[in-house]
Order: C-alpha cells, then sequence, then structure tokens
C-alpha cells in the first residue's frame, strides 16, 4: 500500500510539475491556482507538495537538470569517443530541451540543488571537450557556442524535427561552421 501511495504521489507531482511547465511557458507570472487548475488538482494539493510558488519552480529545475544529467550519461561520456558522445548528448537533451522551455530558460539563478546537478552536467561536458578540442582550446568559448546552437535548435526547429539530424547540424557547425553544415 505504501508504495502505490508513493507512486501515486509522485505522478501526481509529475503532472504538477508538467502543468505549470506549460502555464509558466505561456505566462511566466501565473498564479498556484491557475497551474493547479491545469494539473487537475485542488490548489491545496500543490502547497501541499510545494510550499510556494518559488519551490514549485525549484523542484521544475531540478528535475530538468537531473533529466540533462542523465541524458548525458546515456551518451557515455566516459567511454564512448568524444565525437559520438557529444552527438549522443546533443540529440537526448534536444529531445528534453523543449519540455522545460520556461524551467531552463529562467534568468534569475538556480536553487543551490539545481546549480549542483548543472555542475555535474557542465563537468561531464568539459570532459568531453578536452578529448574532442585539445588541452590548448578555448573550452569555455566552444561551450558557449556549443550551448547557444544547443538552444536554438532546441526551440528554433520546427517540433518535428529528428534529434540526431539536428544534433549532426549542431555537431557540424561546431566543429566546421556554417558552410559545411547540412
Amino acid at each position: 500500500m505504501g508504495s502505490r501511495l508513493r507512486a501515486d504521489a509522485e505522478r501526481s507531482m509529475r503532472a504538477i510539475m508538467a502543468a505549470a511547465e506549460d502555464v509558466l511557458s505561456a505566462n511566466p507570472v501565473a498564479t498556484m491556482e491557475q497551474i493547479a487548475e491545469a494539473a487537475g488538482v485542488a490548489r491545496a494539493t500543490i502547497h501541499r507538495r510545494f510550499a510556494s510558488r518559488e519551490a514549485l519552480i525549484e523542484a521544475m529545475e531540478v528535475a530538468a537538470w537531473r533529466e540533462i544529467l542523465e541524458a548525458v550519461h546515456a551518451a557515455r561520456p566516459h567511454t564512448a569517443p568524444p565525437l559520438v558522445a557529444l552527438h549522443q548528448a546533443t540529440a537526448n537533451i534536444l529531445q528534453i530541451k523543449p519540455g522545460w522551455r520556461f524551467t531552463l530558460a529562467r534568468q534569475v539563478p538556480l536553487s543551490p540543488q539545481a546549480q549542483a546537478v548543472q555542475g555535474e552536467v557542465m563537468q561531464l561536458c568539459e570532459g568531453v571537450f578536452t578529448k574532442l578540442l585539445g588541452p590548448d582550446a578555448d573550452r569555455v568559448w566552444a561551450r558557449q557556442v556549443y550551448l547557444a546552437l544547443l538552444g536554438e535548435a532546441a526551440h528554433g526547429a520546427p517540433p518535428d524535427r529528428d534529434p540526431d539530424t539536428l544534433a549532426t547540424k549542431v555537431i557540424d557547425t561546431l566543429m566546421h561552421g556554417v558552410q559545411r553544415t547540412a
């Protein structure tokens, strides 16, 4: 009985966060009441799970960055050839980012817990960039360019665009510039 209740609570939390993402993407100042209505739950249900609107958003940040961390780990950054790992991580992230448009685009500082997860992601990516570009490359610039390309691919491409095709375009542009992209 206890595991069923936990599973129901987990589904409820995921539904609330998904509804919050949709509502806040359309209206960043939406209220908890509007989020509850979109989630199909009572406002009190949200407040039982999240002490405040900010607590809900912080939980969304952590969930989004954990998904990205899992996507990067799935690309095997420690064992796969660096170009293969970067391509797979990019394709994986391109499947995740559109679902967290509001959460991952926030300009305010991340919660400490989300910052820690984001730091793990960046550390893994830094390792791949070091292997791929060599120790003398400007990895900070490469990361900034990569993240900009990734953002454009995630939010500027048609929703039905194949993540592998987009990942190839991002990596090809990063490595060779715009003249060689497909």
